[in-house]
């Protein structure tokens, strides 16, 4: 290990098992697993989803990227991680940079994005018109100036714009058999006036959130997704969250804690919901992390060897598959 120094705490909370609440219209799903596909030999490869196929079909999320702003191509250590983006099944993005582009599956072209945010590590017009998107959702705050940026991008490019729709917190899409809810996120902009966002993703029994980029999860959050402890609502089944900062001093005592979580955050965030039934995986599914930032972390290998269960780095190229 480099200077970076992991914190020796026990996942003492077992993990349980059950399945959440299903969304209306939609059968159960059973067992859960998670695949790691190989980016080196499965980038670029078709991914087949059929949704809707049959009763029980599960949640396929893809990491197209999982590195934070500082991210800059290869690093000395001759690591290399895209900006935050996920594709889910074959139709859906959350954020998406010209980073991601090589990430795409050959053959899979997705329709709609949602966006956390503005920053241009997770925001950009011009890479999002090449893929031919068709709906774009994003904060209700920040809708004029995206307007504007997708404009500028459509007559630089020559391609349509697609449908700008603006989102609150609270708001739900149900499109492709998922249903998104926005979710207020702690983080800032440049803009005071913009509030950034996180998702709820639920496919019949699945409910996956997807925390990046946030200080923690606000309480106005969990009340929404009824995770808190004075509203209980159904439990997530899955969890994806933001991890810029290491684990130790150095992470726990950055400045960016007001705007980012770290590792530490991340694990007693899942104590905790474990430990109240908020949060019910099946057994042996991690917490992926995500946003990991270069100058904070060590390198895929002392993560995976040295995070403390049930957190699991995310790489660039994993697929995992969420049922409940």
């Amino acid at each position: 290990m480099d200077r970076r120094k992991f914190l020796n705490i026990s996942a003492g909370a077992a993990v349980a098992t059950g399945v959440a609440g299903m969304l209306p219209g939609c059968g159960a799903a059973a067992g859960v697993k998670s695949t790691d596909l190989d980016p080196a030999t499965r980038a670029g490869e078709p991914v087949h989803i059929k949704l809707g196929e049959e009763a029980g079909t599960p949640l396929k999320m893809r990491f197209l990227g999982t590195g934070a702003a500082d991210w800059n191509g290869r690093d000395e250590r001759g690591e290399h991680r895209r900006l935050s983006s996920v594709l889910l099944d074959s139709n859906i993005l959350i954020d998406f940079t010209p980073t991601d582009e090589d990430m795409i599956p050959a053959g899979v072209k997705p329709e709609v994005i949602f966006y956390t945010h503005s920053h241009g590590d997770h925001y950009n017009p011009a890479a999002a018109l090449r893929l031919g998107l068709k709906k774009a959702f994003l904060g209700r705050t920040w809708i004029d100036r995206a307007r504007e940026d997708f404009a500028k991008a459509a007559k630089e490019t020559g391609i349509k714009t697609p449908e700008i729709v603006p989102l609150s917190p609270g708001d739900k899409v149900t499109i492709y058999e998922m249903t998104l809810t926005a979710l207020p996120a702690n983080h800032a902009t440049g803009d005071l006036k913009e509030q950034t966002l996180m998702y709820l993703i639920e496919k019949q029994a699945v409910r996956v959130m997807y925390a990046t980029d946030t200080g923690g999860i606000p309480a106005i959050a969990a009340r929404i997704v009824g995770i808190d402890p004075h509203a209980k609502g159904k439990p997530i089944t899955g969890l994806v969250m933001e991890a810029t900062m290491g684990m130790g001093t150095e992470g726990d005592e950055d400045f960016r804690l007001f705007t980012h979580s770290s590792v530490g955050t991340v694990l007693r965030t899942t104590h905790m919901l474990l430990e109240k039934g908020r949060y019910t995986p099946s057994e042996g599914q991690p917490v992926y992390l995500t946003h990991l930032a270069r100058t904070l972390h060590g390198t895929q290998a002392e993560l995976d060897a040295n995070l403390p269960k049930p957190l699991k780095a995310a790489y660039d190229g994993l697929e995992v598959i969420f049922t409940a």
